[in-house]
């Protein structure tokens, strides 16, 4: 009996019905890369479903609710917003629960997706469940390993050393590589867009990102503008681009009026990456794309802040000594980072403005940042579709 003759039960068994939950933008360009590399190992066997955004929507996937509803950090952010929250934790669960999918993958965004994988797993544990971009436990609040051992059923893990850690604490684990090195290949296109942007060829240009969550751009953005009002009154003819995100873009513009240098903000993946090609340095937030900026080998000084409170009871939780990835990997301080009370306008200028003058400086980061690909699985196998073939195996039972 071929596959179109067979009875309509059949034919739905035949697919493979994977249901993605993501949080905030980051997740959802992982969530995409993962799309592609099951598609490209399982072809149309493959249905999805969920929660995602624009990116895995360029990929055929139709989200139950914009990420806008789930992209928030911070208490002040947090605690107004959880009502809505655990609504949408809810519709995620209540949702699984009725289609029954074959695995479920959270990405990322841990207060809000582990809540999803923990309610499903309390109402139906034959569901299975996959964490892929687990929360750093080994760095804070290593105790979470257990309890996640509780809810998911593997962990694609971006690290080689977190396997034998959450082995360590009964939950299964597989090394599958960061998925953020495949971005590398997509970094280009400078000289367009310095001239589309009328950015001549020899004016030095600071790539601002401040992040893509509304209490990044409360707390960070101001911070990065009173920087950037100092290194304007240093750096004769200083340039600024700002990528960002279509869910902030309109609280960014309004933040950005009267900037105190020449400053593009662009919106769109490709401008994002063109803008770290072109960029000179960057000014960024900690978070994943200060490991995109090290594959675009693009010299970079970080700066992090958070609320009073937030600040305050992390600190009780953090067993690392670094905030950036590159730093946190390298064990050393690869690039200059300054957190919270460090997170001043006059440091950020100082280091920035040291980078712009030292080539020195610029050069040894720049060897950093390779070192730093290599750990991260750059030249080998994609992650995605390593991650892709893994999750592939773990559903087939192998």
């Amino acid at each position: 009996m071929t596959r179109a003759d067979a009875p309509a039960d059949a034919q739905i068994k035949f697919f493979l019905n994977v249901m993605i939950v993501c949080g905030e933008p980051s997740g959802d360009a992982l969530g995409a890369q993962l799309m592609v590399g099951l598609k490209a190992l399982a072809g149309d066997r493959i249905r999805f479903c969920g929660v995602g955004g624009l990116a895995m929507a360029r990929e055929g996937f139709e989200s139950l609710y914009p990420l806008d509803a789930t992209a928030v950090m911070g208490l002040r952010e947090v605690v107004p917003a959880i009502p809505r929250i655990l609504q949408r934790v809810k519709q995620a669960v209540d949702f699984a629960i009725q289609s029954r999918p074959d695995v479920v993958v959270v990405i990322d965004s841990p207060d809000f997706t582990h809540r999803v994988a923990q309610g499903i797993k309390k109402r139906d544990a034959s569901i299975r469940t996959v964490d892929y971009v687990a929360p750093q436990v080994w760095a804070s609040r290593a105790y979470r390993a257990k309890k996640m051992a509780g809810y998911f059923d593997l962990v694609l893990a971006l690290f080689p050393f977190e396997v034998p850690f959450f082995e360590k604490y009964g939950l299964k684990a597989r090394f599958v590589g960061h998925p953020v090195i495949e971005r590398a290949g997509k970094i280009g296109g400078g000289e367009a867009l310095r001239a589309r942007l009328g950015i001549a060829a020899d004016a030095p240009l600071l790539a601002l990102l401040p992040g893509s969550r509304t209490s990044e751009i409360r707390f960070i953005l101001p911070v990065f503008r009173s920087a950037v009002e100092i290194l304007s009154g240093k750096i004769p003819g200083l340039v600024t681009v700002l990528p960002t995100v279509p869910h902030v873009a309109a609280k960014v513009r309004a933040a950005t009026q009267n900037w105190p240098s020449p400053l593009h903000v662009t919106e769109g993946e490709a401008d994002k990456y063109a803008a770290f090609d072109a960029a000179d340095l960057a000014l960024a937030a900690s978070g994943t794309v200060t490991a995109e900026l090290a594959l675009a080998h693009t010299p970079m000084v970080v700066g992090y802040k958070v609320g009073g409170l937030t600040f305050f009871l992390s600190k009780f939780l953090m067993t690392v000594t670094h905030i950036t990835l590159i730093n946190i990997i390298l064990g050393r301080d690869a690039v200059p980072e300054f957190l919270q009370s460090r997170c001043a306008p006059q440091n950020l200028a100082d280091a920035v403005a040291r980078l712009f003058a030292d080539d020195r400086a610029r050069a040894t980061q720049v060897q950093a940042m390779k070192e730093f690909g290599r750990l991260l699985g750059e030249g080998e196998e994609a992650p995605s579709l390593r991650a892709a073939r893994v999750l592939l195996e773990f559903v087939d039972g192998r």
